[in-house]
């Protein structure tokens, strides 16, 4: 019995030394809170630094009241990628007015969204300021509603070298509210439709709601940074073929553009249970943050 208990003492220090070691290991990265202002209101956010920075990303926000991704920020964050994720207007710790559906504003006209783009283009002067290295390169990454305002952003600031989109439109505001409203959220939509009877209601159908519309293609037509858009086949959001149509019409015009498409996943690629659109998107963003550098 005495034996017994000098091995589990022995058991019990070696663990202490063992978790004191691994909790005392640096992580991969640092983080700082942060707040910057964007016409006239302080948005509050965090900074994450790797060790070792490949590249530089701010986090754009989809719909909805979202504060900062923070996971999101620790997956790019662990592999070499800088982050700034922020808290949107009016959400969380930041200042300002958020709008949406939820409090009975419009969030999708034009001026809105070009207000979300002014303050991705603040965050990205901010991230550049924390940089040690003024030569990484800093890109926009965000989905959904981020595909309307990353573009707008990038064309602000000529900082952002690059652009990273998931389920992001390329067609107008208004055309995909009719796509989304005919689809009502039927998980089954694309087994039962086809894409010519889609189209049909994208072009078509009568708007319920009237608003200054973004077509994203204007903005996409004049920039020269390269882009990646990565798609579910299944989205009943976005209608992703005539998305992929418009992206490739950009590309025939000499656009860096240039698409990934996961056949069997619907319009959160970003955060599915499949990790292969995130390591795409991550591989990407290296590759590009090395071809810039050089």
């Amino acid at each position: 019995m005495k034996t017994k208990k000098i091995h589990t003492y022995s058991l019990l220090i070696s663990l202490f030394f063992i978790t004191s070691y691994a909790s005392a290991l640096p992580p991969n990265f640092t983080t700082k809170e942060i707040k910057f202002v964007s016409e006239g209101v302080s948005l509050a956010g965090t900074v994450f630094t790797p060790n070792k920075v490949q590249a530089a990303v701010v986090i754009v926000h989809g719909s909805g009241q979202e504060k900062r991704m923070l996971n999101f920020a620790k997956t790019l964050a662990n592999n070499g990628i800088a982050v700034l994720t922020y808290d949107k207007r009016g959400v969380g710790a930041s200042a300002g007015v958020y709008a949406g559906p939820e409090v009975g504003t419009n969030n999708v006209d034009f001026s809105n969204l070009n207000l979300l783009s002014l303050d991705a283009s603040a965050a990205v002067n901010t991230l550049f300021k924390s940089l040690s290295n003024n030569k990484i390169p800093i890109g926009l990454i965000g989905g959904s509603q981020a595909g309307w305002i990353i573009p707008l952003a990038a064309e602000k600031n000529k900082k952002v070298q690059f652009m990273t989109i998931f389920s992001g439109a390329l067609i107008t505001v208004k055309e995909q509210l009719r796509f989304q409203f005919y689809t009502n959220g039927n998980k089954n939509f694309w087994d039962t439709h086809s894409e010519e009877d889609a189209r049909k209601h994208v072009f078509n159908d009568p708007d319920k709601y009237e608003f200054i519309d973004t077509n994203p293609n204007d903005v996409l037509s004049k920039l020269s940074i390269p882009g990646i858009w990565i798609f579910g086949g299944k989205d009943i959001q976005v209608p992703i073929k005539l998305s992929i149509e418009y992206l490739s019409k950009l590309k025939s015009k000499g656009k860096n553009y240039e698409y990934k498409l996961f056949p069997n996943l619907g319009h959160n690629t970003a955060f599915s249970d499949d990790e292969e659109p995130m390591k795409d998107a991550i591989d990407w963003i290296k590759n590009v943050g090395e071809l810039k550098k050089n």
